[in-house]
């Protein structure tokens, strides 16, 4: 979207089709970020501007690779940009990581943002729960588990989510870090707000904080370790949770029979070199759940090249590169999926902008092919394809909207497969499903 708005801002003449798997546009902001941060889903109404031009058409439930091919896009089209973000996670590659109970912190967000591809999340006899990483992600999750329930149903979580977390009886969260809390990608709002919520004991050795050369460090890594440094020694009486950051530990191993109970750590140091490396010494932590937030990685899209080391699509600003570096004429490629799980969601509009600005210069320079084939309004209309529209996105913004009110909610989120089609195809819900009604994404029409 933010690539949309920069191409409608520099060229009078351009049309954009905005093709997504989902019926539901503004990918992550709409599933990755936390409910309880509406101030930051509110950016989806910026996000939203270009669907006020006739020049652009929202294509939902246009799979590429199976509904449509990478092909057809490129002989359609003038210019493709690739969007795709980043949907796997990274994997911490310990023993024990896959006992029942360790799971990913990506699957865990999808879960209580209301994804349709989400698997359901037990937390029933969870008291202890570690998030390791020193990312946003992290703090998302451990805020989610430890936060006061008043906070959790002014959401837009699903009802089954709010009911899950409502009875859970998480006593104790750990968010765990390699390196030092000067090393650490924390937001600082976003470490304060965790530090600071109600009936939440934090818990910090000291000496974490010692010896740390502040001097050159950027105003977010200070504002960290000043944010830190305030809550050492405080005191919440009749603390519900108690919030335990864990700074130079790693896990070595993950325990328990059949599910997890235990996740062992070894302290850490940095060497010579500065690299981390393990000191032998060990700590185990009672764990009922385990939530790796490591970071994500960018999934192989069907047709496009990819870097297979580094999860992203090869390019020169912005252009899309064969793997042995030959330019592909007509393609570019924004956001995590071009450089990384990196940044916060406003480091995607100067990202987009940057490639738009290539694209543009490619056109300019006479370097854009011409369309040789339909577009994709006219290859799925021959399949007998029906994608979803705009105007269905906003049946179903109308029905969360309607959903939250019993509730005293701001929204309900639709999230699933079942009840999205429904209101795609019927212009209704079918009632309020949880997860477990939910039979999954019905295959395409041309299937």
């Amino acid at each position: 979207m933010f690539a949309a708005n920069a191409l409608l801002k520099n060229n009078a003449d351009v049309r954009i089709d905005v093709l997504d798997r989902l019926p539901t546009p503004y990918g992550l902001l709409r599933y990755g970020v936390a409910p309880d941060h509406a101030s930051m889903q509110g950016i989806q109404r910026a996000l939203a501007a270009p669907f006020a031009s006739d020049r652009v058409r929202f294509f939902g439930m246009v799979e590429l690779g199976r509904t449509i091919a990478q092909e057809e896009l490129v002989e359609g089209y003038d210019a493709v940009i690739y969007a795709a973000g980043a949907s796997e996670d990274r994997r911490l590659g310990v023993p024990g990581e896959d006992l029942p109970g360790s799971r990913s912190a990506r699957e865990f967000v999808a879960w209580y943002c209301g994804h349709p591809d989400a698997e359901p999340q037990s937390l029933a006899g969870v008291r202890s729960a570690v998030a390791f990483g020193v990312g946003n992600v992290a703090i998302d999750v451990a805020r989610v588990l430890a936060a006061p329930h008043d906070r959790i149903v002014d959401t837009d979580m699903p009802v089954p989510v709010v009911a899950e977390l409502r009875a859970a009886q998480v006593r104790d969260v750990f968010v765990v870090g390699r390196r030092g809390p000067q090393h650490a990608s924390f937001t600082t709002p976003e470490l304060r707000e965790l530090l600071t919520l109600p009936g939440v004991q934090p818990v910090l050795d000291p000496a974490d904080l010692d010896g740390i050369d502040e001097e050159g460090l950027d105003r977010r890594v200070t504002g960290n370790l000043a944010a830190l440094r305030e809550v050492l020694g405080r005191h919440v009486p009749d603390a519900r949770v108690r919030l335990h950051l864990l700074f130079w530990w790693r896990p070595v191993a993950f325990e328990g029979d059949p599910d997890l109970t235990e996740v062992v750590l070894e302290r850490t140091a940095p060497d010579d070199d500065d690299r981390v490396v393990g000191t032998g010494e060990l700590r185990r932590v009672d764990a009922d759940l385990a939530l790796r937030a490591i970071g994500y990685r960018g999934r192989r899209l069907p047709g496009v090249p990819f870097d297979d080391v580094h999860g992203v699509v090869p390019h020169e600003a912005g252009r899309v590169l064969e793997e042995h570096g030959a330019r592909r004429a007509n393609e570019y490629v924004v956001g995590w999926i071009k450089r990384g799980p990196v940044g916060v969601i406003g480091t995607n509009k100067s990202d987009a902008a940057a490639t738009v600005a290539t694209l543009l210069a490619d056109l300019d320079a006479g370097q854009l092919p011409s369309p040789t084939g339909p577009d994709a309004a006219a290859v799925l209309a021959a399949r007998g394809v029906v994608p979803s529209t705009f105007e269905d996105w906003q049946r179903i913004d109308a029905e969360e909207l309607a959903r939250g009110v019993p509730y005293g909610r701001p929204r309900i989120k639709v999230a699933t497969w079942h009840a999205l089609t429904e209101l795609v195809r019927h212009g209704r819900a079918g009632g309020p499903l949880t997860h477990e009604d939910d039979p999954g994404p019905e295959e395409p029409e041309d299937a």
